[in-house]
């Protein structure tokens, strides 16, 4: 069954804003999501946010701490993860969200810490985490429902900890 895409709430429809910044649709498509784990994926949303027009930022190890939560060794887990995963370089104190490769190899499996699941997909109790697919699966897998709007995701915890650090002029 074909979707209908049709806007939800017109009211709050996106607008690009003056200070604008992307996040590749090739993170998705090619699978690179799928070699990442959650803490690493936060630190790579957050430098995408906060990067100018070519990839770098300036954050330092504490803002970065502060604003998501990392102790010292996961803030250097994740940092080491992006690397190895070819989506950032790093010299100090300079980060670079680095263009995407082509394709991204085959997925490692990363499994999420005990009660954690994709936020997007409910699972029964008990049952494992549907791992990446393959494109050709995604696409023509039914999907199950969504978690309620009054239960934030991790990921909206960390966005609503972006938007108020950019308005209080987070860097150092």
């Amino acid at each position: 069954m074909a979707v209908i895409k049709r806007v939800l709430c017109p009211r709050r429809l996106r607008k690009v804003p003056s200070q604008f910044s992307w996040v590749d649709h090739r993170l998705v498509r090619d699978r690179h999501l799928c070699r990442c784990s959650h803490p690493a994926l936060a630190l790579y949303l957050f430098l995408v946010t906060v990067c100018d027009g070519q990839g770098l930022s300036y954050y330092s190890d504490a803002s970065l701490m502060r604003l998501l939560k990392f102790d010292p060794p996961g803030l250097a887990r994740a940092r080491q993860e992006l690397i190895d995963a070819k989506l950032i370089a790093y010299q100090r104190p300079l980060y670079q969200v680095l263009a995407l490769e082509a394709a991204a190899p085959s997925p490692r499996q990363v499994q999420p810490p005990a009660g954690l699941s994709d936020p997007g997909v409910v699972n029964s109790p008990g049952a494992q985490p549907t791992p990446c697919t393959s494109p050709q699966t995604s696409r023509t897998s039914p999907r199950t429902s969504l978690p309620e709007p009054s239960e934030p995701t991790r990921l909206d915890q960390i966005l609503r900890r972006l938007i108020d650090s950019a308005q209080n002029g987070g860097a150092s």
